[in-house]
Parts: structure tokens; sequence; C-alpha cells
């Protein structure tokens, strides 16, 4: 059996789509799987972990899908605003952030919401969760890049950036991260919180990814995926991915070579090969889909246990009327508790509406 992964794409059309992949040499096939169209705006975030794949939208709901028994799972009812970014830390915990600044620590066991942080002032742009779990970083739109100590839930550092970052990454060896600022890349080293180099893109940039911790694949508002040495701070190699913005990047590492997965506007997902070695060479396309739809973000799903290649269905047009009639199964969380900001005054607060508001 051909080993098999997953990719999982949202779009404007509100619609996340899910394509089963047979990875075999130099030719990777992708079939249409699933179909999932719970939400009623635009998605606007997606993440995977070993069973559950979870989705972000305008319309303030996080929709959940169960990929072991291949059904929706509910929807977590917790944001009011866009949800703007989703990412799990293992298989035990989601974060959420959103429009309305909290950032939201979920158990996957029951899909509780254990913990709520005000974590920004504005709108929480995005965040990432250090590769031991214990830290969190977020960026927002009152121009602050803030380290959060996951295991009390409290703020540990503030940085004053001056500019609303719209993207912040974790290396997958924690030692540093990166910040970006429309078409600026701030290269940092956790050991003293400093930036160790910047680098500019020629169009402001809308997703970054790790292939390793030395190369960051970067993508624009143009057709060029571009790679960035992170500890010389400058490009190392680019390639034309698409015939339009590249709205999307992921990978995964396979054998001994790295596979780029790009999602643009102009409807496709595309696979491709690359080596990381010192000097990067252009990678080689090992396959693509086209959605016809127009693409928003992007995650790959992986299963621990090896899944049938038998054929699979995407739901028809008629199959997704009757799951927009259907009443959802809805996980709404009734208990909310705020973790204060420290950089604020404390104040009592007061039980209201049936939410309770806990000091930690």
């Amino acid at each position: 059996m051909a080993a098999v992964l997953e990719l999982v794409a949202g779009s404007y059309e509100q619609i996340t789509f899910g394509y089963r992949v047979k990875m075999g040499g130099n030719d990777w096939t992708a079939k249409p799987n699933f179909t999932h169209h719970a939400h009623t705006a635009s998605v606007s975030a997606v993440a995977a972990s070993e069973r559950f794949v979870v989705t972000g939208s305008k319309d303030e709901t996080i929709q959940l899908y169960d990929m072991k028994k291949r059904t929706e799972h509910g929807a977590l009812l917790h944001h009011e605003g866009t949800i703007s970014c989703l990412e799990f830390y293992g298989t035990s915990h989601l974060l959420s952030g959103g429009e309305d600044g909290l950032l939201c620590v979920w158990s996957t066991k029951k899909w509780e919401c254990m913990t709520t942080i005000k974590a920004h002032k504005g709108h929480v742009t995005s965040l990432s969760v250090h590769p031991s779990g214990k830290l969190a970083l977020s960026v927002g739109t009152d121009k602050t890049l803030r380290t959060w100590n996951l295991i009390n839930g409290r703020s540990a550092f503030i940085k004053n950036i001056k500019q609303n970052a719209h993207i912040v990454r974790w290396s997958p060896d924690g030692d540093r991260y990166v910040v970006v600022v429309n078409d600026k890349i701030d290269i940092y080293k956790l050991e003293t919180a400093s930036v160790t180099g910047t680098i500019a893109n020629p169009k402001r940039i809308s997703s970054v990814k790790f292939l390793n911790n030395s190369f960051l694949a970067v993508a624009g508002d143009d057709e060029t995926v571009r790679f960035c040495d992170v500890e010389k701070a400058k490009w190392v190699c680019e390639f034309k991915a698409h015939k339009t913005r590249v709205k999307a990047v992921d990978s995964l590492i396979v054998d001994d070579y790295c596979v780029l997965l790009t999602a643009s506007n102009d409807g496709y997902i595309k696979m491709w090969k690359i080596h990381l070695k010192e000097e990067l060479e252009p990678p080689v396309l090992l396959g693509e889909v086209n959605t016809t739809a127009r693409l928003t973000c992007l995650a790959v799903w992986r299963p621990v246990q090896p899944i049938s290649d038998g054929p699979s269905e995407a739901a028809t047009s008629e199959e997704l009327a009757q799951e927009l009639t259907k009443k959802k199964r809805v996980r709404e969380i009734t208990e909310k508790v705020i973790v204060e900001d420290e950089s604020k005054p404390k104040k009592k607060k007061k039980k209201n509406g049936g939410k309770k508001t806990v000091k930690q």
C-alpha cells in the first residue's frame, strides 16, 4: 500500500476541501476525498492534528471535523469576530486567536476551553506554540509581540514592535522565531529576545513556514516562493510556484527530502520536492490539483495508522445543501475563564450573564 496523506484547504467560498494524496516516487496524485461546508462565511484558518481538522471563519465559529470517522464533530462558539489563527500542540490541545483579542486554550479530549487570555487590545493576528508546549507567542493590532507562559496562563514578556505584525512562527528547535510585518521579516533569537537579522520581501508576505531550523519558505502577494537562510538572514533560492499570488505554504519531511505545499488564488494546490542541503536548488513539481476555488489557507493531515487507498468520494452540491439544512451538533462553552493581562491594573470582576470570571 502506498503512503497516504491528505491536503486540507479553506476557501473564500466557505468550503473546506480534503484531497487524499498517493505518494509514490516523483509522481504524486491527489483525489477529492471530502468537502465540509459548515461555515457561513469565508474560511480564515485551518489546522490539523492526528485525529481532527479544525477550521476558523469570519462567521465567528471554529468547526471540528473528525478525520477518523469522516464526520463533523460540532462547533466551538467562544470568540466574537473572525477566527484569525489556529494551532494544535500535539494531540492534546488547540490554541485559537481572534479579532476579539482573545487567545483560547482548548482541551481536545472533551473540547472544553481550559483558559481564555485577553491577549491583545486589538485583534490577535497570529500565534505560535513553542515546541516544548510551555510558551506561546502572539502578535496583534496593538503593535505588540507577547510571550505567554502556558503553564500558568500569564504574560511572560511584552515587546513593543511599533508596527502591527501579522505573522509569528517558532523554528522547529525553538531557539529562534520570526515576526512578519507587511513585507519585512525580523529574525529573533530566543536566548536574547533580540533581532539577529532582517530581510525584506518584494511583496507583502502572506505565509511563512520553517522547512527545518535553517530555511524558511516565504510566500507573498505574487506568484513566487522564496527561501530564506535564517542564520545568515539572506535569500538563497526562489521559484515561480503559481500563476497568481500564493496564499499559503506548508511542508512535511518524507524520507530524505522535504515536500513543500503551496496554495494559490488560482485554485491550485501544488506539491514540490526539495532537498534541504547547504546550497538549495529550486524544487521539482510532484503533483497538483485544481480545487476551482479561491483558496485562503492550507494544512496537511497525516494519519498515524495506514488508511485504505480505496475509492473516495467528495460531497456533491446536493449533499452540501442537505448538510446546510441539518441541525448541527454544537459544543458551546458556558463558563468563560478570563486570565487578566498583567500589563493592566487588576480590577475586581462581577458575575455577569452566567459567565464566571476567575482571577488566576
